[in-house]
């Protein structure tokens, strides 16, 4: 007599569910974790090209047991992971649970972790350890501060960018001229866990930061009007220089999200397929950007011309009142 096994199968399955699928009554929205796009221990097969594995490790990443350390606190290293599988979902989630610690004091400590969703993987470059002109998202964790004037930055600084190919990150200003938000985050050496979430949802852009050992998430990025493409690649890069950190991620999980949309949403994301990642309102990002101050030698060499300037305005206004006067004299003779 076969074994009778019950409600056993009833049970699993409904313990699978819940844990591929979260949901958010409060704002109509359900998470579904994709294997495919995650990264979670113990990293089996990690790198190896003939494995089963989603992801490609490049660089001077180094998995173990309990992480993947992207660099270690060593100075000129760069690693990245990239996943294998093209995004094809229009509304997407991305966790990633992180750790930056060194020996270095604050302020002498580099350079960050990017977290990425572009349209070329496995291509190092010289930001964050990955290609500049890149096409797609960057999400940038940066650490060290390069501008001198910092104009109330605190690092370190999360800061988001969305490219077409055609914009540069420009380090030395810390990505500032292309950003288009950002917050302080607190995140070296700290004892706890810390997590980033960046979430793509209906053309908008959230980002938000669990650093402080609470569970709790805070608001980091809030924008509207972004434009990103599917078939895109999910990643993660980092490097040092001559400042130096371990840049490690313990876990990246994806979720599919999927909302209750009326049927005018539906027509019109049919009709806009989004080929090139862009940013809508150009006017509001460049609301967003810091301008920068004047110089106080600037600032006088500026007035004093300024002075010359109406000097010999008034010099010239003098000379032709007098040349009026005298040919007006003549006349009366």
């Amino acid at each position: 007599m076969a074994p009778s096994w019950g409600p056993c199968p009833v049970v699993m399955a409904l313990l699978w569910l819940s844990f591929c699928s979260r949901g958010h009554t409060d704002s109509g929205t359900e998470e579904y974790l994709k294997r495919a796009h995650s990264l979670t221990k113990p990293y089996q097969g990690l790198g190896a090209s003939s494995s089963g594995t989603f992801w490609d490790i490049s660089g001077n990443t180094m998995v173990t047991a309990h992480y993947v350390r992207l660099t270690p606190d060593l100075q000129s290293k760069q690693g990245a992971i990239w996943n294998r599988i093209a995004c094809l979902m229009r509304d997407w989630e991305m966790q990633v649970h992180f750790k930056i610690h060194g020996q270095g004091k604050k302020n002498l400590n580099g350079d960050g972790i990017a977290v990425w969703y572009t349209k070329d993987r496995m291509q190092p470059g010289s930001v964050f350890g990955s290609k500049d002109l890149f096409s797609g998202l960057g999400i940038f964790l940066d650490t060290y501060p390069n501008e001198e004037k910092q104009h109330e930055r605190i690092f370190p600084y999360i800061s988001a960018m969305v490219n077409n190919g055609s914009l540069s990150y420009d380090h030395s200003r810390d990505g500032r001229p292309t950003t288009i938000g950002g917050c302080t985050a607190l995140v070296r050496n700290l004892n706890h866990d810390t997590f980033v979430v960046i979430r793509y949802l209906k053309r908008r852009l959230t980002v938000m930061i669990d650093i402080d050992g609470k569970n709790e998430w805070k608001d980091c990025i809030d924008f509207p009007g972004i434009r990103l493409p599917m078939g895109y690649y999910f990643g993660a890069s980092s490097a040092t220089g001559d400042l130096t950190d371990n840049h490690d991620v313990i876990s990246v999980k994806v979720y599919q999200l999927t909302v209750e949309k009326s049927p005018g949403d539906e027509e019109e994301e049919e009709d806009e397929e989004v080929l090139v990642p862009s940013v809508d309102n150009f006017s509001m990002l460049g609301d967003d950007l810091e301008s920068e101050p004047m110089s106080g030698v600037a600032l006088f060499f500026i007035s004093f011309f300024s002075l010359v300037g109406l000097m010999v305005l008034a010099v010239i206004g003098i000379i032709v009142f007098q040349k009026w006067q005298e040919q007006s004299r003549k006349r009366f003779y």
